[in-house]
């Protein structure tokens, strides 16, 4: 398979010397979007600390476009470095779409009052950290982050193929990558899978790995993890699995097996459940999941806390005494940074991009086998010094790749798309 260069995608500096650009991000603001939220606030983040370092103080301005001009996450983006837009109603009514009909990805849209707005506001280049149809229709040049492909790889999970989703993902990916300056994906495996489904050039796909919600520096203390188990009548030791409730996420399977260690090793091993279940398809996961720890006869061994806060969900890391993910979904998931970065071991799926990802770190499964998921959570439950081990290689793993590492891959990035760019208005001006 083809991937980007490394030594291309992170070389600060590679086209010399340029001038200020605006550059405008329209980040997901909604905490009960998960990853791609916290993707969001991770990168709002990383640009704050660089227009505030010495080097960033004069390089390029930033617009926020927000639905929500005042979430939190916006109070210290100040000028002279930073504005704030109320982000207007996706979609104008001039050529928009009707919400009924199934967008043609073949036939894209335009949307020439947003790009008009977004001229009067000076943008010459936008970032979208989660995909979104306005990178092209508004044809203003844009970076953005493809955060998988499933619907390529795996169209049998219906949330990423049901009731028109294959289609209005085939709408988005296939036109964002025939027009995006630049593209993002989180790993190597990632970028293999952007240059291979649509056949992207691989000089304009660039790998930026997560980063967790926090790094092992930041405290969670004893009071903490006792007053989540009480918060939520927790018992001493539990698995935790923080995941939505979509079909990929196997939550049957790991139901199974825990039910399977029950009948053959009387191990009664109580597992927590944090995610949202709303929605049709949710909905009909979280039923299954109570009919078959029911029939199983595990049902007392679930705690199924729906949406929790970004707070309980670090001392529920803390209080954990694993995580268990037997996801079908990759390339990597950013729960396992984050159980390792509050030294909580892994149990994860054996499968292309999270094996990458995880490496020796963890305790790999076969998804679709419940009794490989079983022996992984029988090793992670009886055996302390494999959990010790799990945790120390996490947290080397961890330390391999800081915030410092993921800043200067972003900014090099956008100084690659910048000297795009400016590239191609100076090409505009030399043929006029």
């Amino acid at each position: 398979m083809r991937s980007a260069s490394n030594s291309e995608a992170f070389a600060p500096g590679v086209h010399g010397e340029m001038t200020k650009l605006r550059i405008g991000i329209h980040p997901n603001l909604k905490p009960h979007d998960g990853g791609v939220y916290q993707y969001s606030l991770t990168m709002l983040e990383s640009l704050h600390v660089w227009s505030q370092s010495e080097a960033g103080a004069f390089s390029h301005e930033f617009v926020v476009f927000a639905h929500d001009g005042q979430h939190p996450a916006l109070a210290k983006l100040t000028e002279p470095s930073w504005s704030i837009q109320t982000f207007r109603p996706p979609w104008s009514p001039e050529g928009s779409p009707s919400s009924k009909c199934l967008p043609d990805p073949s036939n894209p849209q335009s949307q020439p009052d947003m790009h008009r707005w977004l001229i009067e506001c000076g943008i010459e280049l936008m970032i979208y950290p989660s995909p979104h149809r306005l990178s092209f229709e508004t044809d203003v040049p844009f970076i953005m982050s493809i955060h998988d492909l499933q619907h390529r790889l795996q169209p049998e999970f219906p949330e990423v193929s049901a009731d028109g989703e294959f289609e209005r993902r085939e709408y988005l990916f296939l036109n964002a990558t025939k027009t995006a300056t630049l593209l993002i994906a989180d790993s190597e495996v990632g970028c293999e899978d952007i240059i291979d489904c649509y056949d992207v050039d691989p000089a304009i796909v660039k790998p930026l790995p997560f980063l967790p919600k926090s790094h092992p520096s930041e405290n969670v203390s004893v009071e903490g993890t006792d007053f989540v188990k009480m918060k939520y009548s927790l018992p001493e030791d539990f698995l935790f699995y923080p995941a939505q409730f979509w079909s990929h996420k196997n939550h049957v399977r790991l139901i199974e097996a825990l039910g399977i260690l029950k009948q053959q090793s009387d191990l009664r091993i109580p597992l927590v459940l944090s995610g949202s279940w709303s929605g049709t398809l949710r909905e009909q996961v979280r039923a299954d999941v109570i009919s078959r720890a029911k029939e199983m006869g595990i049902e007392n061994q679930l705690h199924l806390l729906g949406y929790v806060p970004d707070e309980d969900i670090k001392n529920l890391y803390m209080s954990a005494k694993s995580l268990v993910m037997p996801t079908f979904f990759g390339p990597t998931n950013i729960p396992v940074l984050e159980a390792w970065s509050h030294s909580c071991p892994v149990l994860c799926s054996d499968i292309r991009g999270i094996s990458e990802q995880c490496g020796d770190a963890a305790v790999l499964v076969n998804p679709t086998d419940v009794k490989s998921i079983a022996e992984g959570i029988r090793r992670h439950w009886t055996d302390d010094k494999l959990r010790m081990n799990l945790i120390a290689k996490g947290l080397k793993r961890l330390a391999s790749y800081t915030p410092k590492d993921y800043n200067t891959r972003l900014q090099a990035i956008i100084h690659d798309a910048c000297a795009n760019v400016q590239a191609k208005q100076l090409n505009n001006v030399s043929a006029l």
